[in-house]
């Protein structure tokens, strides 16, 4: 690895494109001259471009000798890779055309495809893509992503399903499966346009008759403007409704720091974030009040609305709105807040100052919209893409090396769904509890789930079955209650 990272090195030093691309700046502005100077005076066009001939050449040996470092590095930084990460066979995935559902690996006990090439895992795999590009707010690449692969998959049902007996020339031909090319809407066995297939149904949530142009969302002049009405093309698909939405609010709070829109949002789904506990919809009200508190408008001489008021007194009209329906729960946050009124003079000697100096930004009001948003939906706060390549990722290094050792040693590991080694990967995506089976210190997977005793004392199936083995009656490992076996309950972690 070390031999990668020099490479990679020498590359960054090497490839320094100013010098090229100062001499294709002056190639292009000789160019452009000399045709300034043809328009001015067409019947030198002869003599101009005779004389361009010299300059052009010496440009291009310039920018050639440029580029020789360039490639230099390039091609040292190649073969460090290839040394690295020398070619092996890959697995046939089928993914290609024609190629079989299955993937090398063979079937399972039941004859389903198993590994990445099996139908069901396909299936999962295009939606976590689809799902992806959607939460990055690439609405057109997923709309064409999704219809691309619902495509393919009425081609491969209708393959499966037209079999004939003999080709054109009258040879018999049993098993053969043709391709019947592109058939009319409505031709497949449901007849309502839509695979039958009940692990595709999630493609009708991505489907729209429409995709949005520029395909990036965020680099819209009228992203603020979006709308999720029907008659929105974003809004034909549940998922691009939804996310079109929570683009259209972090719009607003990123860029335009406008906080009535997710404050909107949260109202109207106040009783779902108090349910979770969420403090986001205070946590906006509250950076809603500094922002109104420290606004500096001239009030106007004899305001009449709140809207006319402005600086402290508009955010006491704010507060008054507002804070009741936080009174309850946060009561010690909302009394610090209006105390602060009176010191609005002062504002910076005051014991309040904390509270607008440490205030959340607009930059965590968003982080935490998103992941609220996302949670409203079912949906994990990041792209399960983004978080398996990342630990994928992160764990590669240890893979690597343990594999090395296994080919050093001739060694194998042939237990299931385990590794002898831990793969340390941080807080963030520790998504479950971890039980050691206090018994065989071992960690307990789905086929050794905890099971509780009556006496509350918790051990893995394994080591339960291995205490209550020829036993109508069993000890608990770790005091004197005596259970039968039946009577112990699995825990769910």
């Amino acid at each position: 690895m070390d031999a990668l990272i020099a490479a990679h090195t020498t590359l960054e030093k090497r490839a320094n494109l100013s010098k090229a691309l100062a001499d294709v700046d002056t190639l292009i502005q000789t160019l452009q001259n000399t045709r300034d100077s043809i328009q001015q005076h067409p019947d030198a066009a002869p003599l101009r471009i005779a004389e361009l001939k010299k300059p052009i050449k010496q440009s291009f040996d310039k920018i050639e000798e440029d580029l020789k470092e360039v490639n230099k590095g390039l091609n040292q930084y190649q073969k460090a890779l290839k040394e690295k990460f020398k070619a092996g066979a890959l697995p046939n995935l089928g993914f290609g055309g024609g190629g079989d559902d299955a993937a090398e690996g063979g079937e399972d006990e039941g004859g389903e495809a198993v590994g990445l090439g099996s139908e069901s895992k396909r299936g999962l795999l295009d939606r976590a893509i689809a799902m992806h590009l959607l939460r990055e707010g690439k609405f057109g690449v997923a709309s064409t992503f999704v219809a691309e692969v619902d495509a393919k998959r009425r081609r491969e049902q209708r393959r499966k399903r037209r079999k004939v007996d003999h080709s054109q020339d009258g040879e018999e031909m049993d098993g053969v499966v043709v391709d019947g090319g592109d058939e009319a809407p409505g031709d497949e066995e449901d007849g309502s346009g839509t695979l039958p297939n009940d692990q595709d149904s999630w493609i009708r949530d991505f489907q729209t008759e429409a995709r949005p142009d520029p395909d990036d969302i965020m680099s819209s002049s009228s992203a603020a403007d979006l709308s999720t009405s029907p008659a929105d093309p974003l809004a034909r698909g549940h998922l691009q409704q939804k996310f079109a939405e929570m683009y259209r609010i972090l719009d607003a709070l990123r860029n335009h720091h406008n906080l009535q829109p997710a404050i909107d949002w949260a109202a109207q789904h106040s009783a779902a974030l108090d349910q979770r506990g969420s403090t986001l919809e205070f946590e906006l009200s509250r950076l809603k009040f500094v922002e109104l508190y420290s606004s500096h408008t001239p009030p106007t001489p004899t305001p009449t609305t709140p809207s006319e008021l402005s600086g402290p007194l508009s955010a006491l009209a704010y507060a008054r709105r507002t804070f009741p329906t936080f009174s309850t729960r946060y009561a010690t946050e909302t009394v610090a807040l209006l105390g602060s009124l009176a010191f609005a003079p002062d504002l910076a000697s005051s014991p309040y100052h904390n509270l607008f100096t440490t205030h959340s930004t607009y930059a965590t009001v968003s982080q935490a919209f998103t992941r609220e948003f996302c949670t409203l939906l079912a949906l994990p706060a990041a792209s399960p893409l983004y978080t398996a390549t990342t630990a994928g990722t992160i764990a590669l290094p240890v893979l690597a090396k343990l594999a090395s050792i296994l080919n050093k040693s001739r060694g194998q590991w042939t237990s299931v769904n385990e590794l002898p080694v831990e793969t340390p990967l941080p807080p963030g995506f520790s998504f479950h509890a971890v039980f050691v089976c206090p018994v065989s210190k071992e960690q307990a997977t789905d086929a050794n789930p905890p099971m509780m005793l009556p006496c509350g004392h918790v051990i893995a199936k394994e080591s339960l079955e291995m205490h209550a083995r020829g036993k109508s009656r069993m000890k608990c490992p770790y005091c004197p209650g005596e259970c039968r076996p039946s009577e112990a309950r699995r825990v769910y972690v």
